[in-house]
C-alpha cells in the first residue's frame, strides 16, 4: 500500500535541498558578491539580470525535454538523480572566491553562477511539473503543494538563521573561507536530499492525451492559457518580493537598525511564522477560494512592512511586525504553487495538450527573471544612494536600504492583488478533475483495444 505520507516528505523535501542553495543565493549572494568577492553593487545586479536571458533558453529547453520524457521511471524523476551532482559542484564553485583581478573576477562570477542556474533547472523544473503525475485527487495535491511549502519555508528558514554562524565558524574570520566551506555542505546535502526524493515518488497518473513521440513545439505554446500567465506573473513578483525583502534585510539589521545581531528575528519569526500558515492551508483552501486567500496573505504583509516602518525601534514590535510579514509572505508562497497542477490541468482540459513541462519552464524562468529584477533594482537604487560597503552609510544610503526592505516590497504586494484578479479557476476545478479523469479512462481503453487487436492480427498470421 502506498504511504502518503512518506511520499509527502518525500516530494516536498526536493523543496528543502533547492532552498538551501536558492534561499542563500536569495539572501546572501548580493552581499557575497560586494562584501566578500569584492565587486560592485551595480555590476552585481547587472549581473543576477543578464544571466535571466540564457535562463529564458534553459528553462524552456528543459520543459520541453521534461514534456519528451517518457522512461520506466516517469517524465520528472529522472533528472532528481541526474541533475543532483553537478547542483552540489556548481553550488560549490559559485561560493568560492578566486585569486584573480576584477574582470577575471566578473568572469568568474557570470560563468559559475550560470552553471549554478542551468543545475538548479535541471532538478527545480520537474519538481514543478510532477504534482498532477503524482496524485488527481485535488485533496491530495493540495496536501503535497502545502508539504513543499513546509519544506522550502524549512530550508529558508535553516539558512536564515545557521548560514551566517556557520560561515563565522568555518571560516574563523576568514568570510571566504567560511562560505565556500558551508556552501560546499549545502550543496552536498542537497545532492542526497534529491536522491531521496527520486526514491519516494511516483509518477502513477498519465497525461489525458496521447503523447507524440515527435510533437509540435508550436502547438505546445499555442497550447498556453490566459491563466498559465496568471501563475507565471505571481511568480515573477513574489520571488522579486522574496529576493527584495531577504537580500536588503541584511543591509536593513545591519546599517538601518545597527543590530545585525537582530537578524536571527528574520530567520526565527520573520520565516518560521509562515509554517503554521502551511500547515492549515489545505483546510483554508476547502473553505476559501484561492484568489480570496491570496488577496488576504498581500494585504497581511503590507500591514506587517507598516507596522515594522512605524516601530522598527522596538525589538518587541519588530519582532510582531516580521511575524505578520512572515505569514503574508509564506501565504502568498503557498497559494501561488497551490494552483500551478490547476493551471497545468486547465490546458489539458481547455487545449486538450500535455504542456506541463513547457508551464513549469516558464515558471521557472519568471522566477529567475524576478529575482534579477529586483537584485538589479536594489543594486541600482543602493548606488544611488551612495552605499559603499563595511563603512557608516550617509542619510541617502540608509534611505536607499529602507526603500528596499520596505517600500518597494510594499508595491510588489499590490501587484500580486491586481494579477491574481485575472484568475478564475477556482469553480473550474471539479469539473476538470472529472472530465481529465474521463479522458483518461477513455484514452487507456482505447490502447487497450489497440493492443487487443494486434496481439489477434498476430495470432492468426
Amino acid at each position: 500500500m502506498e504511504n502518503k505520507w512518506l511520499k509527502r516528505v518525500g516530494y516536498g523535501s526536493g523543496d528543502f535541498a533547492c532552498n538551501l542553495v536558492f534561499g542563500t543565493m536569495a539572501s546572501y549572494l548580493m552581499i557575497f558578491y560586494t562584501d566578500v568577492f569584492g565587486i560592485g553593487a551595480a555590476v552585481v545586479g547587472a549581473m543576477l539580470l543578464y544571466t535571466r536571458i540564457l535562463d529564458a533558453i534553459t528553462d524552456t529547453i528543459m520543459g520541453l525535454i521534461v514534456d519528451r520524457t517518457h522512461t520506466r521511471w516517469g517524465q520528472g524523476r529522472p533528472y532528481f538523480v541526474i541533475g543532483a551532482p553537478f547542483f552540489a559542484i556548481f553550488t560549490a564553485m559559485t561560493f568560492f572566491v578566486p585569486d584573480l583581478g576584477e574582470t577575471g573576477k566578473i568572469i568568474y562570477a557570470y560563468v559559475t553562477y550560470i552553471l549554478l542556474c542551468c543545475a538548479y533547472t535541471v532538478v527545480n523544473i520537474p519538481l514543478n511539473t510532477i504534482v498532477p503525475r503524482l496524485t488527481s485527487n485535488i485533496d491530495e495535491r493540495n496536501k503535497l503543494v502545502a508539504s513543499r511549502m513546509i519544506f522550502a519555508l524549512l530550508g529558508t528558514a535553516v539558512v536564515m538563521t545557521i548560514t551566517s554562524p556557520l560561515v563565522d565558524f568555518f571560516g574563523g574570520g576568514d568570510q571566504r573561507r567560511g562560505f565556500f566551506i558551508t556552501m560546499t555542505l549545502y550543496g552536498i546535502l542537497a545532492m542526497f536530499i534529491f536522491f531521496f526524493t527520486f526514491s519516494q515518488t511516483k509518477e502513477v497518473v498519465p497525461p489525458s492525451v496521447k503523447m507524440e513521440e515527435k510533437s509540435n513545439i508550436r502547438e505546445d505554446f499555442k497550447a498556453i492559457t490566459s491563466q498559465a500567465w496568471v501563475i507565471v506573473a505571481l511568480n515573477f513578483l513574489y520571488f522579486g518580493l522574496f529576493v527584495m525583502r531577504n537580500s536588503s534585510a541584511l543591509y536593513y539589521f545591519t546599517y538601518n537598525l545597527g543590530r545585525a545581531d537582530w537578524l536571527t528575528f528574520v530567520g526565527f519569526f520573520g520565516v518560521l511564522s509562515g509554517l503554521p500558515i502551511l500547515l492549515i492551508l489545505p483546510k483554508l483552501q476547502q473553505k476559501f477560494k484561492q484568489r480570496t486567500l491570496m488577496i488576504a496573505f498581500a494585504l497581511t504583509y503590507i500591514v506587517g512592512d507598516l507596522i515594522c516602518w512605524g516601530f522598527s525601534s522596538s525589538a518587541v514590535v519588530l519582532i510582531l511586525s516580521l511575524t505578520i510579514t512572515g505569514i503574508g509572505m509564506y501565504g502568498i508562497f503557498g497559494v501561488t504553487f497551490a494552483i500551478q497542477p490547476d493551471v497545468i490541468d486547465y490546458s489539458e482540459y481547455q487545449k486538450n495538450r500535455a504542456i506541463s513541462g513547457m508551464i513549469a519552464a516558464m515558471q521557472g524562468f519568471f522566477v529567475k527573471f524576478g529575482m534579477g529584477v529586483a537584485a538589479l533594482a536594489m543594486g541600482i537604487i543602493m548606488k544611488m544612494g551612495g552605499y559603499i560597503p563595511n563603512v557608516e552609510q550617509s542619510a541617502s544610503s540608509l534611505f536607499a536600504i529602507e526603500v528596499c526592505f520596505l517600500w518597494l516590497p510594499i508595491v510588489i504586494c499590490i501587484g500580486i492583488i491586481i494579477a491574481i484578479c485575472f484568475y478564475f479557476l477556482d469553480d473550474l476545478r471539479a469539473d476538470m478533475t472529472k472530465t481529465l479523469e474521463l479522458r483518461r479512462k477513455q484514452l487507456a481503453f482505447a490502447q487497450e483495444r489497440r493492443t487487443l487487436c494486434t496481439k489477434n492480427l498476430l495470432l492468426y498470421r
